[in-house]
């Protein structure tokens, strides 16, 4: 065996237990990662169970097990139902995202039963974008910048210093708090544009090719928001960066 291959699995081994503590228990690296996992999970959480478990199940119900349309739209809706009066009798508050996707649930149902048009049911597919790109929207107007809650978690990475300095830079700085509102309202733009995008295809564009591209749309939007959200989100990296270091 040559130095060069004896060396290799002592710098392993060194850098290793540079994340974890004597005894085998995670070292600080190993918890700053857990808890940064944990502080984007925690962010993304509220979509998840609020807009994406009824999209899934109503795709889930009516393309796999072959329910009919309105009723895999009224199955899924039992979900955002729960959420949205359980926290209306918790906390006295709205659950909006919930609540938004019971309206869009409760509107295709409707349009079903008034047309049976599938130019119609993949119109309604765009009021859940253009749903959830008012609501980002209006956050704006009223200063409470949705897409913050999901941005914070990755720009602090779950590190205390971060995290203090994204709360004294959110509370004091007139440029960061723009720069929030900017990031917010690109997102709402581009779900904005892709509702209307898949609107129009749905009364220009054969059914057959708006099937796929409906989900090429979605993709297109969230991929053109992340790409122009770097406008907002590197000068926002940069200035918590600057405030954690104390600059």
């Amino acid at each position: 065996m040559t130095l060069h291959e004896t060396a290799a699995p002592v710098r392993g081994a060194t850098a290793a237990s540079t994340n974890r503590s004597p005894g085998g228990s995670a070292g600080p690296a190993e918890l700053r990662a857990r808890s940064r996992g944990a502080d984007v999970a925690s962010a993304l959480r509220p979509l998840a169970i609020d807009v994406a478990v009824p999209l899934g199940s109503y795709y889930l119900l009516h393309a796999a097990f072959g329910l009919s349309v309105w009723l895999s739209l009224a199955l899924s809706s039992v979900g955002p139902a729960i959420r949205a009066i359980s926290g209306i009798a918790a906390e006295r508050k709205l659950n909006v995202l919930a609540a938004a996707m019971l309206a869009v649930n409760l509107a295709g149902i409707v349009v079903n039963f008034l047309t049976g048009d599938p130019r119609a049911m993949i119109a309604k597919d765009s009021l859940i974008s253009s749903v959830i790109a008012i609501t980002i929207l209006a956050s704006v107007a009223i200063r409470r910048p949705l897409m913050s809650a999901g941005l914070k978690p990755y720009m602090t990475r779950g590190v205390a210093e971060r995290v203090a300095a994204w709360d004294r830079l959110s509370a004091c700085s007139p440029r960061f708090r723009r720069l929030e509102l900017l990031f917010s309202t690109i997102w709402g733009l581009a779900l904005l544009a892709e509702c209307i995008a898949r609107l129009v295809g749905a009364y220009m564009l054969p059914v057959t090719t708006m099937v796929w591209l409906s989900t090429v749309l979605t993709l297109g939007a969230i991929g053109a928001a992340i790409m122009v959200g770097g406008i907002a989100a590197a000068p926002i990296a940069k200035m918590i960066e600057a405030e954690a270091a104390g600059r």
